[in-house]
This record gives structure tokens, sequence and C-alpha cells, in this order.
């Protein structure tokens, strides 16, 4: 997984570690070991992540560089 993009995805939106870990309704602590590498994500909270940033897990996850969401079926 690329921890990194995590990072810079919250970045860009200006957000703390304390921000994104409510959104997902983790400590920050918790949200922390994420970003670090430490703990995988749990399913659930990638896909809350990719709903709030807008775009897929693909992307959170590094597998595709392509930051718009997969469109609806």
């Amino acid at each position: 997984m690329n921890i990194q993009r995590l990072k810079e995805i919250r970045e860009d939106k200006d957000l703390y570690q304390k921000n994104v870990a409510e959104i997902i309704n983790v400590t920050q602590q918790q949200y922390n070991k994420y970003e670090l590498g430490i703990n995988s994500i749990p399913i659930e909270k990638l896909d809350k992540l990719a709903t709030y940033y807008n775009t897929s897990i693909d992307y959170l996850v590094g597998r595709t560089n392509e930051k718009k969401p997969y469109p609806k079926k």
C-alpha cells in the first residue's frame, strides 16, 4: 500500500490527522499508525476515505495514479 499517498491527500486538503481520524471514526493515534504503515487500514475505513476525498480506493492504495473515482453503475 502507498502509505505516502494518505499523507499527501490529507495535506492537500489542509487537514490534520485528528480531522481525518474523526471522519473515519478512529483515534488520531490509530490513524497515525495507518499513515506510517504500522497497521493496515480496514476496507470500510478505506471506503470512507475514498468517499470523503472523492477518489477511488485504488488511488489511495497506489494501484492507480488517476484521482477521479470510478463512474457509478
